[in-house]
């Protein structure tokens, strides 16, 4: 059975070449990776340091896991959205905001996590920051149908 998938990108190649969206979007890629890096080596912290519940609480454990997981989607939304995905760039939109109110939740509230967790998630909302702020600058936006 053959089914033809169709995918609505509807962004105009010359839209995403512009030079301001190329710069945006690149820079997003950036702190993106980043963001998926610095959990990937928070993952192997944890696993390396298993051993040891003073440092590798089970809440570390679910964060850290969670932590991953939403930062490869999000490398996933990225790589949409730069193809021109109105719906994937949508998903970044909400994805980065809704962690950066998480990590300040986490950063915030005392107890729950170890302070080096707390740090390593603190560098992580910085980078999200930095995410939401170019997607929803007014440029990308633009290109994006002013979503």
């Amino acid at each position: 059975m053959n089914t033809r998938r169709t995918h609505a990108a509807g962004v105009s190649g010359e839209s995403l070449s512009h030079p301001h969206i190329r710069r945006a979007f690149r820079s997003t890629k950036l702190l993106v990776g980043c963001y998926v890096g610095l959990s990937a080596l928070t993952l192997v912290a944890i696993i390396l340091l298993r051993d040891r519940p003073d440092i590798v609480t089970d809440a570390v454990w679910v964060r850290t896991i969670i932590v991953v997981a939403t930062s490869l989607l999000m490398a996933s939304f990225v790589a949409r959205t730069v193809r021109g995905h109105n719906r994937s760039y949508l998903r970044l939109r909400l994805a980065s905001a809704v962690m950066v109110v998480a990590i300040a939740v986490i950063v915030a509230l005392p107890g729950g996590f170890p302070l080096w967790l707390k740090i390593e998630q603190g560098v992580c909302g910085v980078l999200l920051t930095g995410v939401v702020v170019i997607v929803n600058g007014k440029r990308v936006r633009a290109v994006f149908g002013g979503r």
